[in-house]
């Protein structure tokens, strides 16, 4: 009987790819600070994430990289690509790679944290109106670093609220037609405000705008009137302001929202292939349909969650990492004007939550261009 010593030969090597797997990881994160618990919850969210796109991901598959953070999301082995870059000639790929340790990371600092431009941002940052507010507003190169302030203040008025109209988990869910939606624009689609807002019968629909304000835009918030809410978005948590609107709108809602649904739409019918890969038409969750009741398998926990983002700050360097103060992330603290405390009545328990947690704090992504991180505004006591 061979059965006994190939059994043992596969517990064998199992156990030494284990071990390798390990001290790999312990070397790639040496000098990072992170302790044996640390990696421990690293490779427990590793392990469950695969698990759970293995049960849920319509197919896909992740295969574990090098270390902990790092995974591989694959399509199906028989997946024909039909995407073409039009600037290269190249098939869309049907592997992406994907850092664990970056996601959770950046998930939980946008969940507690501002999105919204506000006066009191700008006045907080160092040289916040000649060096920050007219970037903001198009053609801003040409105000001469808003040393006309009152100019400056005067463009960007009508969507510069003094403190954020919201709050971390202020909505209990997104795209939900009892809760909140939301519009992200880009300059082009700005510049058409009016008809945006004509698609929207409620007219509460907040309109958020990605990149600057815009003197038509400023005139037909006036002159139409536009009563829809409209902000400027703030942040760049996921990386460049340059990434796409879906992801800046995924930013967004996930700083007001306990949950967030996303759906993939396009006015192309040949990019619409590219939501699909397999043969037969999947029935997908949408805004049009039903809840459809599907058990989500192998989720992780909110204590697996919490332990490895602990250890992906630590390992990013993150500021604050491993701290457990509300302002442990900050790298500037501010201290609003006496009387300026935003009034804020009517919230949900989680939002009030967040709030008696951040001791009333206001947490808000710097921009790289002023030098990356969080400033906190704290009130006057």
């Amino acid at each position: 009987m061979r059965v006994l010593p190939l059994a043992l030969a596969a517990a064998l090597f199992s156990g030494v790819t284990a071990i390798v797997i390990y001290l790999s990881g312990l070397s790639s994160y040496g000098g990072a600070g992170i302790s044996e618990a640390d990696l421990a919850a690293l490779a427990a969210l590793q392990g469950r994430f695969s698990k759970c796109v293995d049960a849920n991901g319509l197919g896909l598959e992740v295969v574990r990289g090098e270390d902990y953070c790092r995974v591989e999301i694959r399509y199906p082995s028989d997946t024909v690509s039909k995407w073409i870059d039009p600037k290269t000639g190249k098939a869309e790929g049907l592997s992406f790679e994907f850092n664990l340790c970056e996601a959770v990371a950046s998930w939980e600092q946008v969940r507690n944290s501002t999105t919204i431009l506000t006066k009191e941002y700008i006045d907080a940052l160092p040289n916040g109106w000649e060096e920050y507010a007219w970037r903001r507003i198009n053609k801003g190169i040409l105000l001469n670093k808003c040393k006309n302030r009152t100019l400056c203040m005067e463009k960007l008025s009508l969507v510069l609220p003094e403190t954020s109209p919201y709050v971390p988990r202020h909505f209990e869910k997104m795209a939900h037609p009892s809760r909140i939606t939301l519009n992200m624009l880009v300059q082009r689609a700005a510049k058409a405000l009016d008809k945006v807002v004509e698609l929207d019968e409620t007219k509460k629909e907040v309109l958020i705008v990605k990149t600057t304000i815009h003197d038509i835009m400023n005139r037909m918030i006036q002159e139409l009137p536009i009563s829809n809410p409209v902000y400027l978005m703030l942040g760049t948590s996921f990386g460049s302001s340059a990434k796409g609107t879906g992801l800046k709108a995924l930013e967004f809602a996930l700083s007001i929202c306990d949950s967030v649904d996303m759906y993939g739409f396009t006015v192309d019918p040949v990019d619409a292939i590219s939501f699909f890969f397999q043969d037969k038409l999947v029935k997908i969750h949408s805004p049009m349909r039903g809840d459809p009741g599907r058990v989500v398998k192998w989720l992780p926990s909110k204590d697996t969650i919490e332990a490895a983002r602990v250890a992906s700050e630590k390992l990013l360097k993150r500021p604050g990492a491993g701290s457990d103060g509300p302002l442990g992330s900050c790298n500037m603290i501010k201290k609003r004007k006496r009387g300026k405390t935003p009034k804020r009545s009517g919230l949900r328990d989680a939002a009030v939550k967040h709030l008696e947690y951040m001791k009333g704090a206001t947490r808000y992504p710097m921009e790289r261009n002023v030098g990356g991180g969080y400033m906190c505004m704290i009130n006057d006591r």
